[in-house]
């Protein structure tokens, strides 16, 4: 969100139609979960397993009967290095927490933006970001242990061979160029994986005037 929690536009969220929750932080952190028709019922804000973590970046709810994980994992860079070791601590946290989730035999999606791509297709040029943190193979390795516990990348199910971007950096011109990254995922449990029918991303979105370097994404649940 890249607002503390003071400067949240509830106000304005409300009008829309929507309720919502937010753990919000100053510059760089901050998530949130908005339902234009469901309550929302928290379940808690910020990853266990850390009680010295204060970054603002999980958000737990149960919205209808679907329990909603809104996260945004840490970039990591320059790797190797402390922010780097940090990103893998708080995979390892994931990791333990979803496995809980899903011992629970609740609907769940992990929502968020995960800074990782999981495989070359994900990545315009994957020769040149081989010592990024978002691509290094600790990073793929440990999102990969994420999904063999059981859940389903939602837009890669949909689309398992196209070339899907989620990000475009602000330098390069890399919109117009398509040298985007799919680093925004969708994880769902296996209680939904029949349950999916569409999906995709709003690539439009990113064309607009100061705008973010992200583009919306969006799944379907019948």
């Amino acid at each position: 969100m890249k607002t503390p929690n003071e400067k949240f536009p509830k106000e304005a969220i409300t009008e829309a139609g929507y309720t919502t929750i937010w753990h919000g932080q100053k510059q760089w952190n901050g998530v949130a979960i908005l339902s234009r028709d469901l309550e929302i019922n928290e379940i808690s804000r910020g990853l266990p397993g850390d009680p010295d973590d204060f970054q603002s970046r999980y958000l737990e709810a149960l919205v209808g009967d679907i329990l909603i994980a809104c996260l945004y994992l840490p970039n990591g860079n320059p790797a190797p290095g402390p922010k780097f070791d940090y990103k893998l601590r708080w995979y390892e946290r994931l990791t333990a927490r979803a496995q809980e989730l899903l011992e629970m035999e609740t609907p769940v999606i992990l929502i968020g933006d995960y800074n990782v791509m999981p495989t070359d297709l994900d990545v315009y040029k994957p020769e040149k970001w081989q010592h990024d943190a978002l691509f290094r193979p600790e990073v793929r390795l440990a999102f990969k242990n994420l999904l063999d516990q059981g859940w389903t990348d939602a837009i890669r199910k949909l689309y398992p061979n196209e070339k899907i971007y989620t990000f475009y950096d602000y330098f390069r011109n890399a919109y117009k160029r398509d040298a985007g990254l799919r680093i925004d995922h969708f994880l769902i449990s296996p209680q939904l994986a029949n349950s999916l029918v569409d999906g995709g991303v709003d690539k439009e979105v990113r064309g607009w005037e100061k705008t973010s370097d992200h583009v919306p994404v969006w799944i379907e649940l019948k």
